[in-house]
This record gives structure tokens, sequence and C-alpha cells, in this order.
């Protein structure tokens, strides 16, 4: 596989013909040789047999259809060093930056957004997922994107692919190199521990999040399922919920819920109020 261009953006690029998860796979060469895997370093595959999602969930497409990969963030200790109450970020920016990418091959870039926390997509429709696990050395953030299959061969109707969606291009190649050339920035700036750039990075994942503004129900371990309206991501990269008008806002972080499901019923005056700024 010719990976010229995500060769430019990534130090180290590793292609598997097949591999069971890029996820563990990854963290299993990292851990047995540390120092030859720099920061953005990529496995990559369009084959993935094991792949894994949040709690537990398994991932699959057919061989040779989608583009699974991971890629491994230094953000742990050292000059990239992310304080730990911000790594709940890394998903969320991870996803901001595949839904710049996807973008990027769509017509209308509008049609792709980020569904809070960690799914890309298209008309409402999943194209990718995005899976993060902390490693000895670093974080490893795993990412699906449905590339080539045909509506028959997608596993939900809730799911869509660049195909389908009728992309420019369905080109792994290009895909991957967007996505890893709009992560490098986002993560800098969260390394940099910057009142300025947190706000930045804030607003941009507010202004892609397609969440922001809808009814959403969510299931919280040991408590009974709430429902309310989503309106903003604060500082940490939390989900603010707004139940009623006479309570307190819920504020829930993607460690604590077991679900969050988008209701599509929108308040467009959430999306054009003071937190959809450019910051």
């Amino acid at each position: 596989m010719n990976l010229y261009r995500t060769e430019r953006v990534s130090p180290r690029v590793e292609w598997r013909d097949a591999v069971g998860s890029t996820n563990a796979e990854l963290g299993t060469l990292v851990s047995d040789a540390p120092g030859a895997w720099p920061h953005l370093s990529v496995l990559v595959t369009d084959t993935q047999t094991e792949g894994r999602g949040r709690l537990g969930r398994t991932w699959s497409a057919p061989p040779g259809t989608a583009l699974a990969a991971s890629v491994l963030l230094d953000v742990v200790s050292g000059p990239r060093a992310v304080t730990p109450e911000r790594w709940g970020w890394l998903p969320l920016l991870a996803g901001a930056a595949m839904t710049l990418a996807l973008r990027d091959v769509i017509a209308d870039p509008a049609r792709v957004t980020l569904k809070w926390p960690n799914d890309v997509l298209i008309d409402n429709r999943k194209v990718c997922g995005i899976l993060s696990e902390l490693t000895p050395v670093g974080i490893v953030v795993g990412s699906g994107v449905n590339l080539t299959m045909a509506q028959h061969e997608l596993p939900t109707d809730t799911a869509i692919s660049l195909a389908v969606a009728g992309a420019r291009t369905t080109d792994l190649d290009e895909v991957l190199a967007g996505y890893v050339a709009h992560l490098a920035p986002f993560v800098a700036s969260l390394a940099t521990a910057s009142d300025d750039a947190l706000k930045s990075l804030t607003n941009t994942v507010r202004d892609l999040c397609s969440t922001l503004g809808a009814t959403v129900r969510v299931d919280v371990p040991g408590k009974s399922a709430v429902s309310g309206r989503a309106v903003d991501i604060d500082e940490l990269g939390r989900l603010v919920i707004e139940i009623s008008k006479n309570r307190p806002h819920l504020v829930v972080a993607a460690g604590d819920v077991t679900h969050v499901r988008v209701i599509m019923t929108h308040d467009s005056s959430t999306r054009d109020g003071p937190h959809s700024g450019s910051g």
C-alpha cells in the first residue's frame, strides 16, 4: 500500500494487510519498543478483524472496505504532556480532526458533523468511530472509517460510507493523511495548557458538533436514563445538558455514560448563541 501522503505528516507509518485490532497491535508494539514509535506514529490497515469500540462493542467491515488506523499520542509525559484532567479532550479532538478530513472530500462539508463524544456523521449517519486507550508510554487513538462499503454492506441503516455519501474520493491514504494533519496541531495546542488555546479548541469542537442544540438521552451507570437538551461542551470536554429550566445542568464526561442517544430535535438558538464563536 502506497501511503506517501500520510508519510509526509507522520514520522512512522506501518501498514498491515490485516490485523485483529490496530489499537491492541500498536499498544503491544509501542510497549515492546517505545523508542521506536515517536509521537504521531500510525498503524493502519483496510482489513481489521477484531475491531473494538467503546464499552467492549465490536466493530467490523468487509475486507478492504474501511480505514482502520491507530495513532500514538506521546502526551502522558515529557514536553508534549497533557494534564490527566484534559485527556478527555483527546477523543473529541480526534473526532474533530476526522470531521475536518472528511469535510475535505465531501462536496457539501456541512453534511459532516461530530457527534459527542466520539462519532463522525454524514447526513446524521455514522461514518467513523473513535476509541482512545491509555498505554504506559502514551495514548493510542483508534479510528475506523467506512470507505467503500455499498449500502447493503453497511452494518445498520444508521451507518454510511464515503462511497454511499458520494465523496469525491474514497482513497485511504488521502483520508488518513488529512486526519493526521488536522490532529497534530490540535494535540499540540492542548499540550500548551494555554487558556487561549483551550478556548480555541473548545470553540472548534462546538462548531463541528451536531449534538449541541439537540435533545439527547443519557444512560448513566447506576442511575435512570436522563433526557434533556445539549447546550454546551465545557472546558474539560464534557457535555452540558439542560434537563429543565428549574434544575441545574447535568454535566457528563464520556467515561461516565454508557450511551448518548441524539434525538434529532434541534433548537437553533443553542448553536447560534455565545458558545458558537470562533474564539
